[in-house]
């Protein structure tokens, strides 16, 4: 497996992932065209976890002064549960912090406990609860981590 920043070639696959394990009950913002506008934003770093030719899972992350925001992160369900997520979100995160950002946001439905273990199995902490936070249909968790 190898970590890379998102190629042009990469945009439907990380779409299509997005769609099938994020936006499945939602109206699809993630689209190729989104995701080719992230990759040229100067504050924002679309990663990719491959092997071969085939995408493994991703991760965008938007860099600001005060901190860092995961904007969306997603591993493929055969590809879980081997370290996948954790190289992702520790590569994103390195960045960050050679950039001297020390502080880290991530949102995630509130009903999906696997996503809410993996976050809090690498250092966040909830800080909010938001109601009806997707689309109006369901409410999110907001959680922040610090390095020191």
């Amino acid at each position: 497996m190898h970590i890379r920043l998102a190629h042009n070639t990469d945009l439907s696959a990380i779409a299509t992932l997005s769609r099938a394990e994020i936006e499945h009950e939602f109206d699809w913002h993630w689209t190729p065209a989104r995701l080719r506008k992230a990759m040229s934003d100067t504050e924002t770093n679309v990663a990719v976890a491959i092997t071969g030719n085939e995408l493994l899972g991703f991760g965008i992350m938007q860099y600001r002064h005060e901190y860092a925001h995961l904007l969306l992160f997603a591993v493929r369900p055969n590809a879980r549960r081997r370290g996948i997520g954790s190289a992702l979100l520790k590569w994103l995160e390195r960045v960050a912090v050679i950039a001297g950002i020390n502080t880290f946001r991530i949102e995630a439905r509130h009903d999906n406990a696997s996503a809410l273990a993996f976050y809090r199995a690498h250092g966040y902490r909830e800080i909010a609860k938001v109601l009806n936070m997707y689309e109006g249909l369901e409410d999110g968790v907001r959680l922040e981590k610090r390095i020191k």
